[in-house]
């Protein structure tokens, strides 16, 4: 059984969902994570608290299930497509994962504090996969003219984008896939 914190942000992240981010309670996920709303306020301090933990929560799920594309194999290209083939996976976990941080990216609009937050762990997901797309461009000097930049951020905007058809049942999660591996593609085309 998940510690207490732990129990707290799975339950917000359920909610969030589910339900968004607007409108969400304290007293709702203290009911949803079977613990009283004092705890949480001990443990987040306030809603705010709570929503910048449930991020950082989201996102440290998140590279459990990516990470595992490390495992796949050695060659950087193959770790990008892997890493952003796995952010698409009927699995609860990824599903729920995926359908919170929309939630959270549509209420950022409206709410600076997690603007901020949402902006941060973005430009942390980009630096990431340029990372990769730089490791394939040392491996391929037929690629020396790929903006590894330039190219994670597109990749990560389509991912997102596509994550919404799918969740919404407008894509196949076949369709969404084949549509992630031809941007990888595009993006790591030779010059």
């Amino acid at each position: 059984m998940p510690d207490r914190p732990t129990q707290i942000l799975e339950a917000a992240a359920r909610l969030i969902a589910r339900r968004g981010v607007r409108g969400l309670r304290v007293e709702e996920v203290s009911a949803e994570a079977g613990v009283s709303t004092a705890l949480i306020y001990y443990h987040f301090k306030d809603r705010t608290g709570l929503l910048r933990r449930t991020l950082e929560f989201i996102n440290r799920r998140a590279v459990r299930y990516t990470d595992a594309a490390f495992d796949v194999s050695d060659d950087p290209r193959t770790q990008l497509t892997e890493i952003l083939l796995r952010e698409l996976q009927d699995a609860p976990d990824v599903r729920e994962n995926s359908a919170a941080w929309g939630e959270l990216r549509a209420t950022a609009v409206f709410d600076p504090d997690l603007r901020e937050l949402l902006a941060t762990a973005t430009r942390e997901w980009n630096d990431d996969l340029a990372g990769l797309i730089h490791r394939a461009r040392e491996a391929d000097p037929a690629l020396s003219g790929v903006d590894a930049r330039a190219a994670a951020e597109r990749l990560t905007a389509l991912v997102e984008g596509v994550s919404e058809r799918w969740l919404s049942g407008t894509t196949s999660l076949q369709r969404a896939h084949e549509l992630i591996r031809g941007a990888v593609d595009a993006e790591l085309r030779p010059a």
